[in-house]
Order: C-alpha cells, then structure tokens, then sequence
C-alpha cells in the first residue's frame, strides 16, 4: 500500500484570532483582577494613605512593617492562632478526612449516602460554615448548651464569645467543612492505587494496617503533597468563620481578618493593612513553591 502522506493543516487567519482570544482574555482578566492589584497593595505597604484623596499618598518606607511587628498588639497573637489553625486542621481534620475515606472505601451500603453527607459542608461557603455554628453554639439556645443542659442558666458556657475558648469553637467548625474536602481526595486516591499492590501485601503476610501505611499510603504521595499545600493554604487564608462570629477580634485575630479590619471601616490605614496582605502573600507562596517545585521538578526528572 502507498504511503499515506500527512499533511499538517496550517492555522489560518480565523483560527489564529481565536487561538489569541483565548489566550488574551484569560490572561488579561487574570492581569487586571489579580496581578495588578497585588502589585498595587505591594506598593502601598510602603505608604502612608487614608484611602480617600490619591494626591494624600506619602512614602513611608518600611515603617508599616516595623509598625506591624514591633507596635500592633493584634499581629502575634493573630500569627499564633493562624499557626494553632494550621496544626489543628494538620493533626486532627486532615486524618479525620482520611480516616473517613478509608472507612468508605470498604464498599460498606449506603457509601455513596455517606459521601454526599460527609462532602456537603464543603458546597457551603465559610461564611454560612460560620453563621450555622453560631446557632449550635449560641449560649441561651444553642443546641450544644441544650445537650450539656446548661441552656438559658447562669453556667452556660458562651462557646463565641469568651475568648479563651472561642478558637476552639471555632477550629471545630472549620474541622467539619475541612474533614469532608480532604475525605474526597483521598477517595480519589485510594481509587488509584493499583490493586497488585495490596495482592502483594497481602500474600507477604501484611496485616490491613501494614498494607494501608507501608503500601497504600506512601503509594498516594502525590495526594499527600496535594493535601499538605492545601491544609497550609486554608490555614492562611481562614477568615469567614471568625469575622462572621465578631469580626476576628475577642480571641479569634487571624492575619487574614487584620488585613480586613485595617483595609475597610472608618479606622482604615491602607498601608499597614497592605502591609500585613503582603506578609501574608509572602507566607502562603512558600507552600505554593514548594508544590510547584517538587511537581514540576518530577515532571522534569521523568522526562
């Protein structure tokens, strides 16, 4: 049989502007929307401004980040719940996910229900995350008082608003939304581990947790690494929850919240509030780096 010669269709002038359409509007949305004004509240954090009169901007140099570190009391203690944030969700909700989606995975009846039940919070928004707790733990008729017994009496524990107990509160509702994101990955996950790999386990004498932490677990280490820069990210970026409670101030500060506080209101100082955005800018691409690297850096090795 003669050889099929093939030919290369070359773009022509239509294809062309859309393949720039395409290209264009993408990247000038995400130009106008996200890198200009990233850059913009860089360059504010080294002002002094009030937000109101363009021609009042003054450059101040690094004294909104020596103001934020050295004199504005929020700031610490704002860095030390956002890490107890990141510990809690690392130590207790991310194995809460996975501990949920080893138990679904075992094919029990009625998965498929317990998945949706399990996920649904994860459709929420922060925000109404936020405003469902507050009628579980409101002191005089939230259902948690109601259950302890101490609704609408003296000794009921006022779970938001005391606050050396309200991160705790807190935490445990960001845990119910969270518990279900990181469940439906390691689903994901635990569905593409090869089969042989637990066959062999199994007839090398391997007990199930054996063959789950020695083959199955390190076998998803691209889930692993997906749900390490994902905890670390909502870590930082927490906010709904506690602004929706009393605006992330009375023991719940969270960096995120600070940046609000200084940015909007009567009391806005534009440049310590873009000051204490960049440092949270700053914070959250070092997890983003380190998944990129250690992707692409794979991607580069195997080719």
């Amino acid at each position: 049989m003669p050889s099929i010669r093939r030919r290369v269709r070359r773009l022509s002038s239509r294809d062309k502007i859309v393949l720039t359409l395409m290209v264009a509007v993408p990247t000038l949305i995400e130009l106008a929307f996200v890198w200009l004004p990233t850059l913009f509240s860089i360059g504010l954090s080294f002002t002094r401004w009030n937000g109101l009169d363009i021609n009042d901007i003054h450059a101040a140099g690094t004294d909104n980040y020596a103001f934020v570190v050295k004199d504005y009391p929020p700031f610490w203690p704002a860095v030390q719940h956002n890490v107890l944030w990141l510990v809690f969700l690392a130590l207790i909700a991310t194995p809460l996910g996975l501990l949920l989606a080893v138990l679904l995975d075992q094919k029990i009846r009625g998965s498929r229900i317990y998945q949706s039940i399990f996920f649904a919070p994860v459709m929420l928004s922060l925000a109404l995350v936020g405003v469902i707790w507050q009628l579980f733990y409101q002191r005089d008729n939230g259902l948690l008082n109601f259950l302890l017994g101490t609704a609408g009496t003296p000794s009921a524990v006022d779970w938001f608003g005391d606050s050396s107990v309200n991160i705790w509160a807190a935490l445990v509702a960001a845990t119910w939304r969270h518990s279900g994101y990181v469940m439906l990955l390691y689903l994901a996950g635990l569905k593409g581990v090869d089969p042989a790999l637990k066959e062999a386990a199994a007839l090398d004498g391997a007990n199930a947790a054996q063959t789950f932490f020695r083959v199955i677990f390190p076998a998803m280490r691209p889930i692993n690494i997906v749900i390490v820069v994902i905890t670390i990210i909502e870590s930082l970026r927490a906010f709904d929850i506690v602004y929706v409670i009393n605006r992330g101030t009375n023991g719940l500060e969270l960096i995120s919240a600070l940046v609000i506080q200084n940015l909007v209101g009567e009391g806005q100082v534009i440049g310590v509030g873009s000051a204490l955005a960049t440092i949270l800018l700053v914070i959250s691409l070092v997890p983003i780096t380190f998944y990129l690297s250690r992707t692409f850096g794979k991607e580069a090795k195997e080719s």
